[in-house]
């Protein structure tokens, strides 16, 4: 097995995906503290101070709690290099995490025990489906009152589309929860509440369910609830089968408490055990295997002032090929130039290192002055375009203006580097030059409003429009193109990487255009699909 062999079969990348609230970065913290990548969880509360999240590193998401960045977090558990992508779950935000999904090869998603599947979930399980991407469930938050065990099977099965596998199975829940059974393994895990984070789960290895031990543990009612729901488990689903998981045909659920870091190590020691190694990927060229010699990778994230005190801007670049090495020369693809890269970071959230060379299902921090856009490739030579970065149609629009006339350089860079992050579209209208930012989710409009004025010093105000619609307009025919631009002026505008696009006041105005000019294309992702 070669060096790069070698790096590849020990690295695991992948995304957890959730609703907001179901848990997600708590989730995150406590595979980081098994890790060993973390001391002391965020969640923990010392001497009353509230430690925010190591995840959540912008100002914004700790004055409101929610993640509004994608982070991207690395750690070493039993000889595996884990790559972890932890996603925004607010729908605002959901563009961020569709890219963030195109640099995973598997996900894990959380489900809260008293909502059970929500709307962003069914959302994102679908991008993932759509693409066979493995995944695994945890159920979350089992020291609350909750949905029976069998019923959030079905609903996953139902809501999701999901073939699931229970892997380990709840003992009592809310004020009953004692514990968690592990199926494969044959362990009862037993819950202690309010226990000391960092004090060993208590495992008792239980072979034959009838074995007293069991009600000496949990009682006898909850020990007979086990039996009857275990036998049931053993007659509906099947045991594991690997390359159906790897197929994304079948997904193990776990249960478990991530604030109580209960269930979590059962979730992480059967992920690095059957989470796929880095998967091929696939450019408009050709597909494109991990192990190939030669480097390539794709930029699917770019974080301006992840550091305020440094006006730094990184791009975040998935490895898909090759060995990428610091101070080496590489083709930026689009640009078709070359660049080299003198201090290229790991991440642990904010806390960076320099790294010397990286491998396939690594994701590495590049410091970019301007030069990247999201999707953008970087090679040893050879040109290729990778596939399925998207940038979706936004839906809310307004008029966005400069308040400071003597902020205007400001205003300029913090609008262009924001929008190259992909927090939102900024168009400029054709007729009267005007700017019109669009988004996906309304609270998009607060964090640019905000990091605007924090990380620019510029302060923006925003005025309502009529549109409701944006989507990218092409045509083969230049002499219709021009006469279209021409008849719709002041429906047009040109988006910042000077694309046509049409900007609709109604669904009935758009189609009544799409009806009445049949040469020209409508296309609703910035892909041009």
């Amino acid at each position: 097995m070669s060096k790069l062999q070698e790096e590849i079969s020990k690295r695991r990348t992948f995304g957890i995906v959730s609703h907001p609230d179901a848990g997600k970065t708590t989730l995150t913290e406590k595979l980081l503290l098994f890790g060993g990548a973390i001391q002391v969880a965020g969640a923990v509360k010392s001497n009353k101070i509230k430690k925010t999240t190591v995840s959540d590193f912008m100002e914004i998401e700790k004055q409101r709690g929610i993640s509004v960045a994608t982070s991207v977090m690395a750690f070493d558990y039993e000889g595996i290099k884990v790559n972890i992508l932890d996603t925004p779950g607010h729908k605002d935000f959901a563009e961020d995490t569709f890219r963030t999904l195109t640099a995973v090869d598997s996900v894990i998603v959380v489900i809260d025990v008293a909502k059970g599947v929500e709307e962003q979930t069914e959302k994102l399980v679908k991008v993932c489906r759509m693409r066979s991407t493995p995944i695994i469930v945890f159920i979350n938050k089992l020291d609350r009152e909750g949905k029976d065990g069998f019923d959030l099977l079905d609903e996953l099965e139902a809501k999701l589309g999901l073939n699931v596998l229970p892997m380990t199975w709840p003992v009592g829940m809310g004020q009953r929860f004692k514990g968690v059974y592990n199926i494969y393994e044959k362990r009862l895990n037993l819950f202690r509440p309010h226990s000391k984070q960092d004090l060993p789960e208590e495992l008792i290895q239980i072979e034959d369910l009838t074995d007293q031990t069991l009600d000496d543990q949990v009682g006898s009612d909850l020990a007979d609830e086990l039996r009857e729901e275990a036998e049931v488990i053993h007659e509906v689903y099947p045991d594991l089968d690997h390359d159906a998981y790897l197929k994304g045909e079948i997904s193990p659920v776990f249960f478990g408490s991530a604030i109580n870091n209960f269930g979590v190590k059962e979730l992480l020691d059967c992920f690095v055990n059957i989470a796929p190694t880095p998967l091929p990927r696939e450019t408009e060229e050709r597909i494109v295997q991990p192990d190939e010699s030669k480097f390539s990778g794709f930029i699917f994230k770019i974080h301006a002032n992840i550091d305020p005190r440094h006006r730094d801007r990184i791009a975040f670049m998935r490895i898909c090929s090759g060995t990428f090495a610091r101070n080496t020369n590489y083709l930026h693809v689009r640009q078709g130039k070359k660049m080299k890269f003198s201090n290229p970071t790991s991440f642990m959230a904010s806390r960076k290192e320099i790294v010397e060379e990286a491998f396939p299902g690594d994701v590495v921090g590049l410091y970019d002055s301007g030069n990247f856009k999201i999707g953008d490739s970087l090679t040893e030579g050879e040109k290729l375009n990778f596939k399925g970065i998207p940038s979706f149609s936004p839906e809310i629009f307004r008029y966005v203006d400069n308040k400071d006339p003597m902020k205007y350089k400001q205003f300029q860079k913090g609008l262009t580097q924001l929008m190259d992050e992909g927090v939102a579209q900024l168009f400029q209208r054709e007729v009267d030059g005007r700017r019109i930012i669009g988004v996906v989710g309304a609270l998009q409009f607060e964090v640019i409003q905000y990091r605007m004025e924090k990380e620019y010093g510029a302060r923006v105000s925003y005025e309502p429009t009529n549109f409701r619609k944006a989507c990218w307009i092409t045509c083969d025919d230049p002499v219709a193109f021009k006469a279209f631009r021409q008849r719709r002026s002041r429906d047009i505008a040109k988006d910042k990487d000077d694309r046509y696009v049409f900007m609709a006041e109604s669904d009935w105005m758009l189609s009544s255009a799409q009806e009445n000019h049949p040469e020209v294309k409508f296309h609703f992702t910035s892909e041009l699909e």
